[in-house]
């Protein structure tokens, strides 16, 4: 744990909202557990130290079921974006994102004063911002539940859960991506938690179009040595995607998998692996590069790309696209694949 580095953010985040009358806290689109519980821990700690209670909004859905449950269930306020009117804010903070890497709504528009962030560093700071950002954190979660212990703020159960299960999702139960500062918030925070509740997040009820996404996955797979490409066509909500590409990087003899799916004019990109001499933030750039954007960590990494159209002949034609730029980025020589089933 970098005690005396979140001692020092913390308290100069603190100290500049102090006086704020209205702070906005923004996560990325569609977002996930780590982002929910980061911009929710950040708003409990601005407020038990300025008397402040921001608002905290995201632009997409959060489509998920798992992720709507535990909005529900640990009371966690978060609005659309697009009925939030920024011009009423005098301070805008980002969390678990980093402006300008295309999978945040209006950070690039607005005067982002406070980042606080875990993936790699993609941004140019300003000298008036605060910016915290740990590539070597395995969850945005474990850099924020430091704040709060730095900070002495006391956390109470819904809080303590949002974020034990935040780094339980984001490192799959310290099985990828962690750190020993992730290790030590997960230990500190399970005994903090609800157990009725996590049971609750992750065993939600789907809907059947849940299973029906799963029918698409195996039944569009292809295998091309050691890589798995599937195609979802429309989608109902984004995150699909990247539940699946996790689903698929069970298959013996793959190590890593890119997934994508359409969902209101947008192309939806996931990918996975688990070698990690194969780095999935920058192979997922490379095959955007010029179409859309992309970012991530070493395993896990996703991407959108714009103005895709969603029918058969449209989709077929991007699968090629990005299956023939995965064959050079990882030197395979062009070959048709096997179907999965």
């Amino acid at each position: 744990m970098d005690s005396d580095r979140s001692l020092s953010f913390s308290e100069r985040i603190v100290a500049r909202a102090r006086g704020r009358r209205n702070i906005l806290i923004l996560t990325h689109d569609n977002p996930d557990p780590d982002a929910l519980a980061s911009a929710h821990a950040l708003a409990h700690l601005l407020l038990a130290k300025t008397g402040n209670s921001p608002r905290i909004a995201c632009g997409g859905v959060i489509g998920r079921r798992e992720n709507r449950t535990m909005v529900e269930r640990l009371q966690i306020a978060v609005e659309p974006l697009a009925r939030v009117d920024v011009r009423t804010f005098d301070l805008f903070c980002l969390v678990d994102a980093q402006p300008g890497t295309g999978n945040t709504s209006l950070s690039g528009q607005l005067p982002i004063d406070i980042i606080i962030d875990h993936h790699p560093l993609r941004c140019r700071s300003e000298d008036n911002q605060i910016v915290d950002i740990r590539p070597d954190y395995g969850a945005c979660a474990t850099i924020l539940f430091e704040y709060l212990q730095q900070q002495k703020v006391y956390l109470n159960s819904r809080l303590a859960t949002a974020l034990f299960y935040a780094i339980r999702s984001e490192t799959q139960d310290l099985g990828r991506e962690w750190t020993p500062p992730d290790r030590l918030a997960y230990q500190q925070l399970l005994l903090l938690s609800n157990n009725r509740v996590l049971f609750d997040i992750a065993h939600a009820k789907v809907p059947r179009s849940y299973f029906a996404s799963f029918n698409q996955a195996l039944e569009s797979a292809r295998v091309y040595r050691e890589a798995l490409v599937f195609n979802l066509a429309q989608i109902p909500q984004p995150d699909i995607v990247a539940e699946m590409a996790d689903f698929l990087l069970r298959m013996e003899g793959v190590h890593l998998v890119l997934g994508m799916g359409w969902h209101r004019g947008e192309e939806v990109l996931s990918l996975r692996t688990d070698r990690e001499d194969w780095r999935a933030g920058t192979i997922i750039r490379q095959l955007v590069a010029e179409l859309g954007t992309a970012g991530g960590h070493g395993m896990i990494a996703g991407g959108q790309i714009r103005q895709v159209a969603g029918d058969v002949l449209a989709q077929n034609q991007l699968q090629q696209q990005l299956t023939e730029r995965l064959f050079t980025v990882l030197g395979y020589d062009p070959e048709a694949g096997e179907a999965l089933l």
